[in-house]
């Protein structure tokens, strides 16, 4: 009794030194009692969590107005595992609940097309709101979202009247609360800061740690507040001040923002300092890698090595009115935008880019559904057997002399995405700290259980420990955890263990992505197979490709190739102690059939272009572990 009782105290003495989020007061050791419950002080998060931090519902205008009849209520059900009735009329249900939802409706005109579906008095007493009542009563809704739309891009706030807002904010508020049950499945108070300047695409959701309480103290910051994401900040720093409370916010689209999200000047021209630095990472500690619009990972003429580059690019322009150039895309991705992070670090002192990695849906119509043949679109248009499921232009090309080429169709969308969490409880506390703290991963929407944690002492065959985390934390950092100051004559080395998605493929391999600061103070990338199913690792790659098995008339696969539980340790064999890097894990399942695929399997019309993708490798990438001299 007197080893056991050592070993527990040894184990949550160690643990405050690596794990950045445990909680353990004196109280809670008992110096030299003998329990036999070895669990009693275990305070690591011990389960992932699944999420989506970006959905919207009919109160978000660019859904409710066309189309999309369902509200936050349905949304949480759906979520929640509850079978729903679509907008077009088609039952729908997930395969497992999800544990968490952010209900992330867009500020601008917040609640609009309810408030017009129930003539509502105060919308009545506004004068543009009766004109956009009148519009849709008449049967011309058509006429009145472009006009509401033309007003957004504008910067023109339609109707300014905070009454609406405050309305429509605390209705969802209270579905939001309704739905929330602690410890059972998670509802965030949240809201979608949608600013375009110039149609290129900064948008940020709102995330709130806190209660209906103190959620009803705000209204949501608008891009007729600001298209400034530093004064978004500013918004989410009088929140704290005024409610006691804590909100973070969560970047996206990158991909459609013309170079702006991760740029190296602020939007007054200044270029970036450590203050700014540390304001942005105060306030966006991580980062949504991939939605529906595109996979925001990493772009193939930044990454020409990178065979697994090429996955789902929205690339042509921003929102329709100016094409892309190529000087702008280190600026638009994540992995370009870590190492550009590096760079600023040395330059200023701070670390600008130093956010965790997500994945969510960005789905408008209330349908939190990520797998492929499960997927309900994005608008409620492209529901399944609508006319317009392929050919819906979710970005139009608008310019005056536009020859289409910055059109981008609905069947170039992803089914994606997902939030992985590593959390001790299924509660908003512990789930916003997870995020806060970057102990979170992306998925394209499968559920994969991906986890990592990097140091200097893992051994070969700890991998393998059947107290995998326990050690993890108490010999390490996990994902979006530290290292500095390397031991003399050490690397930095990872274990990393993945499971397959209980109801989805097998696992193809595990990468090791690290980017670096040579000795030029140039950044660099690598990407590094670690595990591969069922072959060997030739000069840092897998010896060929795990296989195929996807029949694309039949929209099936077998998991006859790929493993269903991956794990390896690996260590940097390139390291140099005096050089800044980062390390990520991305994780490839073996090749499945899109939900293009399961649409013509299902429905029998080849209506989708050729050119569109009928099957593909899913994926995960994990938040960085970073490294820093001295």
């Amino acid at each position: 009794m007197r080893l056991v009782s050592t070993s527990i105290i040894c184990v949550v003495l160690g643990l405050p030194l690596a794990a950045q989020d445990i909680a353990v007061t004196e109280e809670d050791i008992k110096i030299g009692g003998a329990e036999y419950s070895p669990y009693l002080h275990q305070s690591y998060p011990d389960r992932v969590f699944f999420g989506d931090t970006h959905l919207h519902t009919s109160y978000s205008t660019d859904a409710g107005m066309i189309g999309n009849t369902l509200g936050p209520d349905e949304a949480l059900r759906f979520a929640k595992g509850e079978q729903v009735i679509s907008s077009t009329g088609l039952p729908a249900r997930l395969i497992r609940p999800l544990d968490f939802l952010v209900v992330a409706d867009h500020a601008e005109n917040l609640g609009l097309a309810p408030m017009i579906e129930v003539s509502d008095p105060e919308l009545l007493r506004d004068p543009q709101g009766k004109i956009y009542h009148d519009l849709v009563k008449s049967g011309n809704g058509w006429e009145a979202y472009q006009g509401w739309k033309q007003s957004g891009a504008a910067l023109e706030d339609s109707m300014p009247n905070p009454k609406l807002l405050a309305k429509a904010w605390n209705q969802i508020i209270d579905a939001v609360d309704h739905h929330n049950e602690p410890g059972v499945f998670t509802a965030f108070h949240g809201f979608e800061w949608t600013s375009s300047p110039d149609l290129r695409n900064l948008h940020r959701n709102v995330i709130f740690r806190d209660g209906a309480e103190e959620a009803r103290q705000v209204i949501p910051f608008s891009i007729f507040d600001s298209t400034d994401p530093e004064d978004l900040w500013d918004y989410m720093e009088r929140y704290e001040e005024k409610t006691g409370g804590s909100a973070f916010a969560i970047a996206h689209g990158g991909n459609l923002s013309q170079g702006l999200m991760f740029a190296v000047e602020r939007m007054n021209g200044e270029p970036l300092d450590a203050a700014y630095a540390e304001r942005r990472m105060r306030w966006e500690p991580i980062y949504e890698a991939t939605q529906i619009k595109g996979d925001g990972e990493v772009h193939p003429m930044l990454a020409p090595d990178d065979e697994f580059a090429d996955y789902y690019r929205w690339d042509k322009g921003d929102f329709g009115m100016n094409p892309k150039e190529p000087q702008m895309l280190p600026h638009e991705y994540a992995r370009s935008a870590l190492k550009i992070g590096l760079e600023q670090a040395m330059a200023t002192g701070g670390n600008p880019f130093k956010f965790g990695m997500i994945g969510s849906t960005d789905s408008h119509t209330s349908l939190a559904s990520t797998r492929e043949e499960n997927f309900f679109g994005k608008f409620a248009g492209t529901e399944p057997a609508t006319d317009t499921r392929y050919s819906d232009l979710v970005s139009q090309d608008l310019r005056p002399d536009g020859d289409g080429s910055l059109n981008v169709y609905h069947w170039e969308s992803l089914a994606s995405g997902l939030a992985g969490v590593w959390a001790k409880d299924n509660t908003r506390e512990a789930l916003w700290d997870a995020m806060y703290r970057k102990e979170v991963y992306s998925t394209t929407g499968t559920r994969l259980l991906v986890r990592v944690f990097g140091g200097w002492d893992f051994e070969p065959d700890e991998v393998n420990r059947p107290d995998f985390a326990r050690y993890g934390y108490q010999q390490g950092v996990p994902m979006g955890g530290d290292l500095s100051s390397a031991p003399e004559g050490a690397a930095p080395n990872f274990m990393v263990r993945v499971l397959r998605d209980p109801d989805g493929a097998n696992i193809d391999r595990i990468q090791m992505v690290k980017g670096w600061l040579d000795a030029d103070g140039v950044s660099q990338e690598k990407v590094f197979d670690i595990a591969c199913a069922d072959r060997e690792i030739v000069d840092d790659k897998c010896s060929g490709p795990v296989g195929d098995t996807v029949d694309v008339e039949n929209a099936s696969h077998t998991n006859t190739i790929g493993r269903a539980v991956l794990g390896t340790y690996w260590e940097d064999p390139e390291f140099d102690p005096t050089q800044s890097a980062f390390y990520y894990v991305r994780v490839l399942e073996i090749p499945t059939p899109t939900w293009i695929a399961y649409d013509e399997k299902v429905f029998g019309k080849r209506d989708a272009p050729e050119e569109a993708l009928r099957k593909h490798q899913e994926r995960a990438y994990t938040s960085p572990i970073w490294y820093t001299p001295g």
